[in-house]
């Protein structure tokens, strides 16, 4: 089981097309600290580096959530993907 499987369980129960998680709401929904390298948007950012394979982007993609890092660097803002036809 990955870390972030319970974010990508949360993510596919949404109904919101967007919406942001503080830090602190992702770790209680993931019950697990982010690293330090949370705080990067590179971290977050779903479609920068689709070949490079990250867990967490990994989960968000799975939810059906593109998620961008916010200017703060304590949230992160979830946007649904267009459904695929």
């Amino acid at each position: 089981m990955n870390v972030y499987d319970p974010l990508r369980d949360y993510l596919k129960a949404q109904t919101r097309s967007e919406f942001v998680l503080s830090f602190e709401e992702i770790e209680e929904i993931i019950d697990a600290a982010l690293p330090r390298a949370a705080q990067r948007a590179s971290w977050w950012d779903s479609l920068r580096s689709p070949q490079e394979k990250m867990p967490q982007r990994e989960a968000c993609l799975e939810g059906g959530y593109i998620a961008t890092r916010q200017a703060d660097g304590k949230s992160v803002k979830f946007k649904r993907m267009p459904a695929r036809r």
